[in-house]
């Protein structure tokens, strides 16, 4: 545990910093559950039998639901946001690389901005943590 805990301790910052994140958090991680909350149901095949290995799908579907959750709480968030970063990084490249999607779709039909939105989030929490208004710092205290 002693090897684990500096992983998740919470840099210091100042309460209007940690405000900002648990905003950001509660947005992000409330539209992440909801992304991720048909695919959770049906774990090992919400992208069909032509879709990728089911352990592949069931793990985006984990990382986005759990994710979400995990962001909510402040719980565990670099491992929780690696999971997720992975996961945008695949479907922006899936979007932007494989089927060619814009950025931004004018019609409303599929595009890659969201996902590209969301591995950016994730990349952020990561590297700055989930402020002083979240279970990791808690649990796992703040790096001073």
């Amino acid at each position: 545990m002693n090897k684990i805990k500096p992983c998740f301790m919470v840099p210091e910052m100042t309460k209007i910093q940690s405000l900002a994140l648990l905003l950001l958090r509660l947005v992000v991680g409330v539209a992440m559950m909801y992304h991720g909350s048909g695919k959770i149901q049906n774990p090992f095949a919400w992208m069909g039998p032509d879709g990728p290995p089911a352990i592949l799908q069931a793990m985006a579907a984990l990382s986005e639901f759990g994710g979400g959750l995990a962001l909510i709480l402040g719980l565990v968030t670099p491992l929780a946001m690696l999971g997720l970063a992975c996961t945008m990084a695949v479907a922006t490249h899936m979007h932007a690389i494989k089927r060619g999607d814009p950025f931004v779709s004018m019609t409303g039909g599929p595009a890659f901005e969201l996902a590209l939105v969301f591995f950016s989030i994730a990349v952020v929490f990561i590297f700055v943590g989930p402020g002083k208004f979240s279970l990791d710092r808690i649990i796992f205290g703040e790096k001073k």
